[in-house]
């Protein structure tokens, strides 16, 4: 039952994609709106990763695992991030027009598509993992990793209308994307439920250090370039909504 649970969360906050996909498909979002989603979603994202996954980690394996993981986790996410900014997907948290034809000019939306899969396996990956020890999943992980997925789906599919893709393709690639971020929730719970302690916190370690490296890298200062005025304030108001949701389910 609970391998079920945490598939079911992981595509919850994988249908944000979807959702977003949606709203860039047929809509047009102020891109004003879709900074402060990624601004709010910015401050979630870094009170759970302080408050739920880093401090869980400690607790499970103590400095060393947790130090490897953080780390580790950044560079990998680096690394991967490096590469695919150099096929296309620099700005794929932005929706704004010169995004839009970025993208139909580089693959049709693709690159940012991949990002966004290298964005979300890491995140998704602990949701399951939070389930491991009390059975309950992390709310705050979900909110945050829900805010942060919806902006992306947003921006690739209005790309990839910009380059003359179907609705069919572009929903079946966020379908896609978001199946296996429940996927990949699943796998959390499954595998590493069977691990040590140490190996535990350090895949937690890793996820977190995976998401402050995507929120150095592509949120943040997404979300800077088109609500700059506000971006501070409503970080903040993000950070602290997840503190106190977090405070409030302990």
């Amino acid at each position: 039952m609970q391998l079920i649970l945490a598939g079911f969360w992981g595509l919850v906050a994988g249908s944000a994609l979807v959702l977003g996909a949606l709203a860039g498909f047929y809509l047009n979002v102020p891109q004003r709106a879709v900074a402060g989603i990624m601004a709010f979603g910015g401050g979630v994202l870094i009170s759970a990763l302080s408050f739920d996954l880093m401090d869980e980690a400690y607790r499970r394996g103590g400095f060393d695992s947790t130090a490897a993981g953080f780390i580790g986790g950044a560079a990998i996410y680096t690394g991967a991030n490096w590469l695919l900014n150099r096929a296309g997907a620099k700005h794929r948290k932005r929706s704004g027009v010169h995004v839009q034809q970025t993208a139909a000019e580089e693959g049709g939306g693709l690159p940012i598509a991949l990002g966004a899969l290298i964005d979300g396996i890491p995140e998704s990956i602990v949701i399951g993992v939070s389930m491991i020890q009390g059975g309950a999943v992390s709310s705050v992980a979900v909110v945050a990793i829900f805010l942060s997925n919806f902006p992306e789906g947003l921006s690739s599919s209005a790309g990839m209308k910009r380059a003359g893709r179907s609705a069919l393709y572009v929903f079946a690639v966020w379908g896609g994307i978001a199946l296996i971020s429940g996927l990949a929730a699943l796998a959390g719970y499954g595998i590493f439920s069977h691990f040590s302690d140490d190996v535990i916190a350090g895949t937690t370690a890793i996820a977190a250090g995976a998401i402050l490296a995507m929120l150095a890298d592509t949120m943040i200062p997404e979300a800077f370039a088109e609500a700059h005025d506000f971006a501070g304030l409503i970080t903040v108001a993000g950070f602290l909504a997840a503190f106190i949701l977090t405070k409030l389910s302990e």
